[in-house]
């Protein structure tokens, strides 16, 4: 299962052509995307015609949903950014703390673009999804 983040979906629907859009196309066909609470927050905020907030909101309707709050993955997410801090790593968005976390607790990668996650792989193992060269 892969959880894709916001950074990607909202290059997505901007029509954005990278090989970010080529997975997420890829594993949309596979039926293998997964999104949660969080994430359908930070994508549908950003529509501001209903029209569009329609299109967007059946999207993410169609894809395997989970709750990625919760009190566990909260007080993990807490103990994660209280490590990241004493690496003297400090997170942009610590909503992205409580993604990853939730990857890393159920076994998920992440297709992301954001670089608050590079932390979070290189400190935790959080698992992201490989963006391999259109010639491989």
């Amino acid at each position: 299962m892969v959880v894709v983040d916001t950074s990607v979906w909202i290059e997505y629907v901007n029509g954005g052509v990278s090989p970010y859009t080529d997975a997420l196309d890829a594993e949309l066909a596979a039926k293998q995307v997964a999104t949660g609470d969080i994430i359908i927050t930070e994508f549908l905020q950003g529509f501001p015609d209903d029209a569009d907030f329609a299109v967007a909101k059946e999207i993410m309707d169609r894809l395997v949903y989970f709750d990625m709050r919760g009190k566990d993955i909260a007080v993990k997410a807490a103990q994660n950014l209280r490590i990241l801090r004493k690496h003297g790593v400090t997170i942009r968005k610590p909503i992205d703390i409580t993604i990853a976390t939730f990857c890393i607790e159920h076994g998920f990668s992440l297709l992301h673009n954001d670089r608050d996650f590079d932390p979070m792989q290189m400190y935790f193992g959080l698992e992201v999804y490989k963006i391999l060269p259109k010639d491989a």
